[in-house]
This record gives structure tokens, C-alpha cells and sequence, in this order.
């Protein structure tokens, strides 16, 4: 699926990219930004509500968010900063990562096509 070419000329308009190197920049971004985004949605799927949702003090949920952690992801448009999710009890599993990887050869397809399809598709995943 394409992005729009509507989308595209709003967000190149927005940039004001002034050569190539911007434009990988900025998709290396969005790669890195579309990730961290599918973690949230994972960790909200485990722990069973989103960030900032508040839970009932007597409820069964034990398990809480607890910060992140940076980690360096290899990809072809070079290297990309995440930020993993934690929770309390460490039983927050990655599952678009393995816990130890830092090289997103196969990702990187899975991710921009998420992108090219908007946001909206990541979102949907935590649904």
C-alpha cells in the first residue's frame, strides 16, 4: 500500500528538505518513531491498558509500566535510538524484537509498510 500523494507533499512542504540526506534522516525518524510506537502497543496489549489509563486500586492488575530502555537498533539507513518498554514483574516480552537484538534487517520492511499504511495501522495493532 502507498502513502497518499496528498500526505507526501503536506510532510515534504513541513520538512523543507534541502537534500538527500535530510530525506533519509527523516525516515530513518520515522522507522524509529513507528517502533517505539508498535513496543507501547505490545506492552499495552500484555499489561492490559494503556499509558496514563488509570486502574482500580483493588483490581487484579499488579503488573505496572516502569520506564524504558534505550537500546541502539542496526538498520540499513544506519543506526536508530528505541526505547523498550518495562514493566514491574519483567514479564514483558518483545515479540517484533528479540530481547537481545540489535540488528532490524527484517524489520525495517514490516515498519515502513505500517508507515506507508499511517499510523493508524500501528495504532490498530493495539486494539
Amino acid at each position: 500500500m502507498k502513502i497518499p500523494k496528498e500526505v507526501i507533499k503536506e510532510y515534504v512542504k513541513s520538512e523543507k528538505f534541502t537534500n538527500t540526506a535530510d530525506i533519509m534522516e527523516s525516515i530513518k525518524s520515522m522507522f524509529a518513531d513507528v517502533l517505539n510506537e508498535v513496543l507501547q502497543c505490545e506492552l499495552d496489549e500484555q499489561l492490559g491498558y494503556e499509558k496514563h489509563e488509570r486502574t482500580d486500586p483493588g483490581s487484579e492488575k499488579k503488573n505496572y509500566r516502569n520506564g524504558s530502555t534505550k537500546r541502539r537498533m542496526k538498520t540499513q539507513l544506519g543506526e536508530v535510538e528505541i526505547s523498550v518498554p518495562r514493566d514491574r514483574n519483567g514479564e514483558y516480552e518483545p515479540k517484533i524484537i528479540d530481547k537481545y537484538q540489535r540488528n532490524a534487517d527484517s524489520l525495517e520492511n514490516k515498519i515502513l509498510s505500517l508507515y506507508s499504511r499511517g499510523m493508524g495501522s500501528a495504532e490498530k495493532m493495539c486494539r
